[in-house]
């Protein structure tokens, strides 16, 4: 089993900053763009490619320190996944969701566990639908049945999941789900994807587990991997002494639906100003299109939502890390209305992004743009898969549960 003592770096001197980070990111757009169509078509992105991110240091973004990551903030987690998505929207959802569940890793595990498990290559796709079944046996968990849409799973280390713990293999579950890390080894990726509209080349595979053991404290019983209870105390902070390690799930995750939806709209926005300025309009007198009052509306309507939807998601990104910081000092507590108020900037920054290409670009683009091939197409399809998200669909059930918190306060 890999140790920390086996695989994980010492900390560099030459750690990047966020800015440059965030500036590996932009500097891949070329390459990603190049190969959209071969990762749509081998339904994860290259080998190439993947390399290229991990060299950039992208996976270690989230990474604590002690395992030889850089340790860097929610905001700029998705500044870098937006960059990505404007690239290739399935390369970047592939990463973002193999790279963002080491927060959770490094909150909720305690450190002998993390010192097995983390380090600077730890990647792992995470499913939070409980379908998969967990016992206890001799020696651990014993892990049976399927999870669906493990986005991520062609490049990650370990998976981290949701299941019903059981007390016979046919049995009906006995108590809520248990969190748990399993090891590689221990489940076999089903070639089952790209059959979607879009995101075909994101990795989502489905991964089986036929009885494999995981060891007894890779698994944290009671435990919901969207919601765990930060007020209670985490091993995380203790462990690496940042704030970031303390907080809830449900926001963080909406904020990297909306990081990737605005960076597949700016992709979008990309190819429509390209258009504008090569295209012709059809009305006399025929100019080009970047050159006339109503395109130029048109374009700006556009410009202006995705220029919101950057500000929500760098506002969510505050809003979660200033939680993150109350609840550390212990100045005020992590609630769940809170995090749904991170949410909710979220939502409206995905909803943004959203009706900025459905509304605006790709009608601006014209049927051409509609066409296999066009770059334009395939991120409304991308948008379009992204669009049925459960955290982007439940928004709505997030609204709901906002109005009673505060109209209810007792309710939380």
């Amino acid at each position: 089993m890999t140790t920390i003592s086996e695989s994980a770096p010492a900390v560099a001197t030459d750690e990047p900053t966020a800015g440059e980070l965030i500036q590996r990111a932009k500097d891949l757009i070329p390459l990603l763009i190049e190969n959209q169509d071969r990762t749509e078509q081998a339904t994860r992105c290259s080998p190439e490619v993947h390399e290229a991110i991990r060299a950039a240091g992208l996976y270690r973004t989230l990474i604590p320190r002690r395992y030889g990551g850089y340790e860097q903030d929610i905001t700029t987690f998705t500044e870098i996944v937006k960059q990505l998505a404007r690239g290739c929207p399935s390369t970047a959802w592939g990463f973002c969701l193999a790279a963002r569940h080491v927060v959770q890793a490094a909150t909720i595990f305690p450190e002998h566990v993390q010192d097995q498990v983390l380090s600077a290559e730890f990647r792992a796709a995470e499913v939070a639908a409980p379908t998969l079944r967990i016992r206890k046996v001799e020696g651990g968990w014993s892990l049976t049945g399927t999870a669906q849409f493990a986005s991520g799973i062609p490049y990650s280390t370990y998976y981290m999941g949701q299941a019903l713990p059981v007390e016979s293999e046919d049995g009906p579950p006995v108590g809520p789900p248990s969190l748990f890390i399993a090891p590689p080894g221990t489940w076999e990726m089903v070639d089952d994807w790209g059959w979607t509209l879009g995101l075909r080349g994101s990795g989502s595979n489905s991964i089986k587990f036929d009885g494999a053991v995981i060891p007894d404290d890779y698994v944290v019983p009671n435990t919901l991997a969207i919601d765990f209870p930060v007020g209670q105390g985490m091993p995380g902070l203790r462990l690496h002494d940042n704030p970031i390690y303390t907080g809830r799930t449900v926001g963080p995750i909406t904020l990297d639906m909306a990081a990737l939806m605005t960076g597949m709209a700016l992709g979008a926005l990309d190819e429509y100003e390209t258009l504008l300025a090569t295209k012709r309009t059809m009305r006399p007198p025929q100019i080009i299109r970047a050159e006339d009052p109503d395109y130029q509306r048109l374009y700006g309507r556009a410009f202006s939502k995705l220029f919101a939807a950057e500000a929500l998601i760098r506002q969510g990104g505050e809003h979660h890390q200033q939680a993150c910081r109350d609840q550390a000092d212990g100045s005020q507590e992590f609630t769940a209305l809170i995090d749904l108020e991170t949410s909710a900037l979220a939502g409206e920054a995905f909803t943004l992004a959203w009706d900025a290409v459905q509304e605006i670009i790709l009608p601006g683009a014209g049927t051409g743009a509609t066409g296999d091939g066009s770059r334009i197409q395939r991120i409304w399809r991308d948008m379009s898969t992204a669009r049925t998200h459960v955290y982007v669909v439940q928004i709505d059930l997030y609204h709901r549960d906002i109005g009673q918190l505060r109209l209810l306060p007792q309710a939380d």
